[in-house]
């Protein structure tokens, strides 16, 4: 049976958005998981109204569960050594954190706005270098990693066959992709990349519209973004679900 979860990008932006009116929501209106956002839990943290252990306290004791510890970014194309290990302890506090939630995934989020102009093997090679370094770390507490490649021309890493040849490269039972439906479209990722992929290898199914703006667009934002089947949209919902039955995804 599928299970839905919510998206905490989906509302971040709300006035007086609140963490555990998140969960009082979703508890109230029968979502099975969350995705827990680090944009809103640190600000929170920050500003007192919420602690790591009221959290953990919270999902033992109410039945929706955490789908993903959302997100790690700005993972790969580091400039120095010790910004690369900054990133790498960024990782051992996000794996206390999935821990203490009780979730086993992590989505990574590629860097935006390269300092340093570098091709797409060269961006290849350095993700597959730090992610397999970020799998030493995880493999103790089988905490998973979801690669996701997002649809903006700023990012290092933003079309499906990208992401996924670096997963495939890596072929790690803890390594697999984020599929958003915004992001795949955004940049025009291929569906052939798509049809042909193992979905075993996909770890989390972001699924949403958006409206039919030219790849590539600057204007083309998360603004953009609507809710499945809203009128203005034009992802083919049905085409996702197919493919994804077809090549296994679970």
């Amino acid at each position: 049976m599928m299970k839905i979860g919510f998206n905490e990008g989906s509302d971040w932006d709300c006035e007086n958005h609140s963490i555990m009116k998140d969960l009082e929501l979703c508890e109230e209106y029968g979502f099975d998981y969350i995705d827990i956002q680090n944009r809103c839990l640190d600000a929170e943290l920050e500003a007192g109204t919420v602690t790591l252990e009221d959290l953990s306290e919270w999902f033992r004791t109410h039945r929706l569960k955490v789908s993903s510890y959302n997100a790690l970014c700005d993972f790969n194309m580091c400039e120095t050594p010790e910004e690369e290990a900054a990133k790498l302890d960024e990782l051992r506090e996000a794996i206390r954190r999935c821990k203490l939630f009780g979730t086993d995934t992590i989505v990574v989020v590629p860097r935006e706005n390269l300092k340093t102009p570098a091709t797409i093997p060269e961006i290849h090679q350095d993700a597959v270098r730090v992610l397999r370094g970020m799998l030493a770390l995880c493999e103790p507490d089988q905490i998973r990693l979801a690669l996701e490649f997002c649809g903006q021309p700023a990012m290092s890493i933003n079309r499906f066959h990208e992401a996924y040849a670096i997963v495939k490269e890596i072929d790690h039972p803890l390594l697999g992709m984020t599929l958003d439906h915004y992001h795949f479209h955004a940049m025009g990722s291929e569906w052939i990349d798509f049809e042909h992929a193992d979905g075993g290898k996909i770890f989390a199914w972001h699924l949403n519209d958006t409206e039919n703006l030219p790849v590539g667009a600057p204007y083309n934002t998360y603004a953009n973004r609507l809710w499945p089947y809203d009128p203005r949209g034009c992802v083919d919902m049905q085409r996702y679900v197919d493919t994804l039955k077809k090549i296994g995804y679970r």
